[in-house]
């Protein structure tokens, strides 16, 4: 597994030089670089974690859920269709959504390392999901009231899909944690390997500083104590242990990314890089 940071916020003195570290403090016609960033982040997020959720279709423990995640799937892959898209058109180098979908490689993916972690049991997809959505649904009611109009626009739509989702994913979390003893022993544990990749959700850079400039301005520090509330109470009623919070795994907002992410993309992005430049 790649070295990620594990303090949080903390970014390395050399990164602040390079790379994404280098639209630090861009103002004016400058500002597209990290709105691009930005998208991206966004967007890579619903990209991967639509794919991990896609890989139950057909494989779901009954066929309410097959449907369920499917949907799931779908919903995150729109979504993240219509964010890569306004990352291409603000990048203006003539990438589409499927471009930076399909030919970038891993480093040049911004998701957070929950996201790309392989499916797992049912309990392990179930709480990825879970903590995901918790954050997710309250990002996505900020940006909707964001100066950026078009971001704004597709929150407004996404959040509706988001809802579900994570009333869906806390349903389950409580019914596997206040289930049988395997079933809460294994969600238990599933929340314990988990917890220490949901630091990276709410850690800001100069990303975030600098498209506060274009009106979207995200308060991360207040999402997270809501965030608190919404765990805290889905794992209460689930009868399950909150994890300590200790050093957190990240880095996939730089691209440093776990060894999953390369076995993803190589599944993800096969068709479109055996026939690259070919019309559907």
């Amino acid at each position: 597994m790649a070295k990620h940071e594990e303090e949080e916020g903390g970014i390395a003195a050399g990164e602040a030089k390079a790379g994404v570290g280098a639209v630090a403090g861009t103002r004016g016609p400058q500002l597209g670089a990290p709105l691009v960033e930005y998208f991206l982040r966004l967007g890579d997020d619903r990209l991967i974690l639509g794919h991990r959720m896609s890989e139950w279709t057909g494989h779901g423990p009954i066929l309410e859920e097959d449907i369920a995640t499917a949907n799931i799937a779908l919903d995150l892959i729109g979504q993240a269709s219509q964010l890569l898209k306004l990352a291409g058109e603000t990048e203006g180098k003539g990438r589409d959504e499927n471009a930076l979908a399909y030919f970038r490689d891993g480093t040049q993916f911004r998701n957070c390392l929950l996201v790309e972690l392989p499916k797992g049991d049912f309990g392990d997809t179930m709480v990825r999901q879970f903590l995901f959505d918790a954050q997710s649904v309250l990002v996505l009611d900020e940006l909707t009231k964001c100066g950026h109009a078009e971001l704004a626009a597709i929150a407004a739509k996404a959040i509706k899909e988001d809802k579900y989702h994570l009333r869906h994913s806390s349903e389950w979390v409580v019914r596997l944690g206040d289930g049988t003893d395997e079933s809460h022993a294994r969600v238990q544990a599933s929340l314990d390997r988990l917890w220490r990749y949901t630091g990276e959700l709410f850690a800001t850079d100069e990303v975030d500083r600098a498209v506060a400039a274009a009106g979207i301005s995200i308060d991360m520090a207040g999402i997270k104590a809501r965030w608190d509330t919404i765990v805290n109470d889905v794992l209460g009623r689930a009868t399950l242990t909150r994890p300590a919070d200790g050093p957190m795994q990240r880095g996939g907002r730089r691209g440093r990314h776990t060894e999953h992410i390369g076995h993803l993309l190589a599944t993800m992005q096969s068709v479109a890089r055996a026939h690259p430049g070919a019309t559907w």
